[in-house]
């Protein structure tokens, strides 16, 4: 019974937030708007798209994005302007800039630093030296030791 369950949740997952009351009566203009807020970050819900998220500020942005769609405004000065007025941290793959490019950078460089420091440490186990041998007279007296 768990596992239906737990598969009908993963089958219902994708569902979409937008409600009824927010579809574009023009199909042309609902696809953009979709693809548009799919790649646009929800404030509240942090990586989830405002598409996904049932927050209040989501359903707003939703209905922001389709007013300057229908007001006009191409995909670039749609974006453009929800960037203007919430920052980078509204795009959820940012723009390879300024600021940005360390964090894009940060996580291949920190995977590079890992390997060298697990490399240096194996290389290091490897090369130590192999322990010495006991004379025979250690020897005897540590078989005495194990055989009582």
């Amino acid at each position: 019974m768990k596992r239906v369950a737990l598969a009908l949740c993963l089958w219902v997952a994708p569902v979409w937030a937008v409600q009824p009351d927010e579809v574009l009566d023009d199909p042309l203009l609902e696809e953009r708007a979709r693809a548009l807020s799919d790649g646009l970050r929800c404030p509240v819900c942090r990586n989830e798209s405002i598409d996904e998220s049932n927050a209040g500020i989501s359903r707003d942005l939703r209905i922001l994005l389709r007013e300057r769609l229908v007001a006009g405004d191409t995909d670039a000065e749609a974006l453009q302007f929800l960037v203007d007025r919430y920052g980078d941290y509204i795009l959820l793959n940012p723009k390879v800039e300024g600021a940005n490019i360390l964090l894009w950078l940060a996580a291949p460089l920190m995977l590079i630093l890992a390997g060298g420091v697990a490399f240096v440490t194996v290389r290091g186990r490897s090369s130590a030296p192999a322990p010495e041998q006991l004379s025979e007279a250690e020897q005897r007296k540590l078989d005495d030791i194990l055989k009582s």
